[in-house]
């Protein structure tokens, strides 16, 4: 991850060897956040793999923070995801 941007309430982070799948996911996650202005991606061309992933927040609060919140609820929802569907794999195979 590549951070730029001269103000740090307004920065631009650079997601190497990722695609629509984690800018989409990750970007819903931190429009969550209230303190959140703007927060959107782009990936620069289709034949490279890094996204362009830009947040801006309200007031003081540094970029980095909800850009952090999200990574870490974004890894709780597919633990629950994941957990939820283990659990329904062994209820089916129990039943078979």
């Amino acid at each position: 991850i590549q951070a730029d941007g001269t103000d740090g309430n307004c920065v631009t982070f650079v997601l190497h060897d990722e695609d629509h799948t984690l800018g989409n996911s990750l970007r819903y996650m931190v429009m969550k956040n209230p303190d959140v202005e703007f927060c959107g991606y782009c990936i620069t061309h289709p034949s490279e793999s890094k996204i362009n992933f830009r947040i801006q927040t309200r007031g003081a609060l540094p970029a980095v923070e909800p850009f952090r919140k999200g990574l870490n609820d974004l890894i709780g929802v597919c633990q629950h995801v994941l957990n939820t569907f283990e659990r329904s794999m062994k209820e089916f195979r129990a039943q078979k």
